[in-house]
């Protein structure tokens, strides 16, 4: 059985040394994880101008895009299938889909306060077998960057063979046939990716480079360097558990057991992309619903909403609307992700794609955050036992902490040593704990000379920003 635990040491190596090779854009474009809105989860090629104008219209009116989410992302099938190039080898939208063009639609998009975000593929054609971009990375970097597009979804369908990459790297069950020490870096896939980054870099407009290869080829161990974010495994649907044929598809929890392995490859300017959010579609319960959001947001997953807004549940525009939840996720001092500290229900470090990780911690500059996951079929009492807690073992054992609860936004009281309660079937309890006062304190300060140079590492890299505002006070940004 692989195992994380042994990893862990490493952990404060690993943020600095991928924070170092990240892709640092221009402003703030990519520094934290982004969030928005795409069609293909419940529109796949049925999709217009008026989809996208109307799905802007209610991030607006809902709400949301106060709350982050500004990237109106187009899927595939926006292109014409049949003519696909003009003389210049641009692409051709499909002018009855988007009589304005894509530039036009950007226009409005832009107007609302928004972001344009379009898809294309590192392959001979889109997944839909639309034209992609393999071999006019240059040509298609220009004219996104002229149609005032912002964000780029780079998928891998139809590679041809002459792509194909020496050895193979299956995430699920993390099963490689490349020698021990092989630089995945060097790979074709990695080599494809890498020339969109460099003709997206070329242009006088930042867009947001994010790469959907579906974990393939080690991404995570060369995307920091190459784009924003990185999908990091097979395509997500609106299921609990399970892997589906359809695009070798997974379940909510297959997917968090493939981040319990790999959370530590996040961080500002980076992120694991763990998929768009199911979140309001299929059958997912309550629930579920908002483990699902919890998690990813918990693991500084790019939030991208793949429901149909005009027909969206009050329930669910509250999960997607949870102000504590995405602050943890929009974190503007700590980039890196939540980490399990805790397997519960199997033993530390067990791959388990029906019972994953269930206790996860991870620090914002609010306090400290656990996140309990309940992967049982019923009711379960879960307890965050304050001496397991990472952060908070190095406080007495008779320290008062004050715990709050995310979810209502309301304090829940004060206790020594545990806080336990009675989490539903797959639910999830999210806390914040801090000093018995309600106050925060910067546990990275206590302790080690590394975890202060890694809290400072943490700020210089902030530093590229203007202006900081934590808990309603302005400072100028280091540096």
């Amino acid at each position: 059985q692989p195992n994380i635990m042994g990893r862990l040491p490493l952990l404060v190596g690993a943020v600095l040394s991928n924070t170092a090779a990240a892709l640092v854009g221009k402003g703030d474009v990519g520094r934290l994880p982004a969030m928005g809105w795409n069609s293909w989860n419940e529109y796949a090629c049925d999709i217009s101008e008026s989809v996208f104008l109307t799905a802007a219209s209610e991030l607006v009116s809902l709400g949301l895009k106060d709350l982050g989410y500004v990237y109106i992302n187009i899927d595939d099938c926006w292109a014409d299938k049949n003519e696909k190039r003009d003389s210049r080898n641009e692409i051709l939208p499909d002018a009855g889909r988007f009589p304005n063009g894509i530039s036009g639609l950007a226009t409005q998009i832009h107007n609302r306060g928004l972001k344009l975000g379009i898809y294309s593929d590192a392959g001979s054609a889109t997944c839909e077998g639309y034209p992609a971009s393999l071999g006019y990375e240059a040509t298609d970097a220009s004219t996104f960057n002229k149609w005032g597009v912002d964000y780029l979804k780079y998928d891998n369908c139809n590679v041809p063979g002459n792509w194909n990459d020496q050895y193979a790297w299956t995430p699920e069950g993390m099963v490689t046939t490349a020698p021990k020490g092989y630089d995945w870096s060097t790979s074709k896939t990695a080599q494809r990716y890498t020339a969109m980054r460099d003709a997206l870099q070329k242009q006088n407009r930042t867009i947001l480079y994010s790469m959907c290869n579906w974990g393939l080829a080690r991404i995570d161990t060369w995307g920091n360097k190459t784009g924003h974010s990185w999908r990091m495994a097979g395509d997500i649907l609106p299921e609990w558990s399970g892997k589906y044929t359809w695009h070798q598809s997974w379940g909510i929890t297959n997917i968090i057991n493939q981040a319990a392995f790999f959370w530590n490859a996040t961080n500002f300017w980076g992120h694991s992309d763990w998929d768009m959010l199911e979140v309001g579609n299929g059958a997912l319960t309550t629930e579920e619903n908002r483990s699902h959001f919890a998690m990813w947001a918990a693991l500084k997953s790019p939030l991208i909403i793949g429901a149909k807004l005009h027909s969206m549940s009050k329930t669910v525009l509250e999960i997607l609307s949870n102000k504590e939840i995405i602050a943890f996720n929009q974190d503007p001092v700590y980039g890196a992700s939540a980490m399990p500290y805790k397997w519960g229900y199997n033993k530390d470090g067990t791959y388990d794609t029906v019972h994953p990780a269930e206790y996860w911690t991870g620090t914002s500059v609010a306090g400290i955050h656990v996140f309990m996951l309940n992967t049982r079929d019923s009711s379960f009492k879960m307890t965050a036992k304050f001496s397991e807690i990472p952060a908070l073992k190095s406080f007495n054992s008779s320290t008062q902490f004050m715990v709050h609860n995310m979810w209502t936004g309301r304090d829940i009281g004060t206790f020594t040593a545990e806080y336990g309660l009675d989490v539903a079937k797959h639910d999830t309890a999210a806390l914040r704990i801090t000093t018995s006062d309600g106050k925060y304190f910067v546990p990275l300060y206590r302790g080690s000379l590394i975890r202060l140079l890694w809290t400072a590492a943490r700020l210089t890299l902030y530093s590229q920003a203007n202006i900081l505002t934590l808990r309603g006070r302005r400072f100028k940004a280091l540096g």
